[in-house]
């Protein structure tokens, strides 16, 4: 059950040095203040769900369901929204701001985010395909897929085949990270290791 969410968007990487000298490759995270938007409690009374939102938008450019949204929770719009299902015992309210000292160095997070776009790709660069052999009569068919599909039954390719396409450009999360380093004063968060998406990208943090 998750305990601890923070959303926030990815700065870049950099290196820190622990008390021993040690050279530490880090990702470093603007991570809130988050504000509380809405808590939904579970019929069974078990779980509570509750909805964080991220960054000023413009009122402008927010929609009249969504102003009322925010107005109802006490705050003024967010571009980012995400909700986390927690214990019931939370006492999280709307209109609660959630800052990055809710975590602490050495802690183990999950961090999600899109991963870059690249376009479409082959087979062979996509899955990683070894490819055709370069022998007794190939000719320029060494980087194609091959068959794909079934004979006459079923007479079509199955759901799910692994082919050329759009490659990147999806929800990837990555698991156990460390925390580094916590600067409260300008909400930063220092995870040790690479997490997916471009600088400015939108990351949720979870433990």
């Amino acid at each position: 059950m998750l305990t601890h969410m923070l959303l926030g968007k990815k700065i870049g990487m950099s290196r820190v040095f622990d008390n021993s000298g040690t050279n530490i490759p880090v990702t470093i995270i603007e991570a809130g203040p988050c504000v509380v938007t809405q808590v939904k409690k579970d019929s069974s009374d078990e779980f509570v769900n509750i909805q964080l939102g991220f960054e000023e938008k413009k009122e402008s450019h927010t929609s009249k369901a969504l102003k009322g949204h925010f107005a109802a929770a006490g705050t003024t719009p967010k571009r980012y929204l995400k909700e986390y299902r927690t214990a019931a015992k939370s006492d999280l309210t709307p209109g609660a701001e959630v800052k990055v000292d809710i975590f602490k160095e050495g802690d183990r997070i999950r961090v999600t985010g899109i991963s870059k776009g690249k376009g479409f790709a082959g087979h062979m660069k996509r899955h990683g395909f070894s490819g055709g052999r370069k022998s007794h009569g190939k000719n320029s068919v060494m980087r194609k897929s091959g068959s794909v599909g079934s004979s006459a039954t079923p007479s079509r390719v199955w759901p799910g085949t692994r082919m050329a396409g759009n490659m990147g450009n999806e929800w990837i999360t990555v698991k156990n990270l460390r925390v580094v380093r916590i600067d409260v004063e300008n909400n930063q968060i220092f995870v040790k290791g690479a997490i997916p998406g471009s600088k400015n990208g939108f990351v949720a943090l979870s433990k």
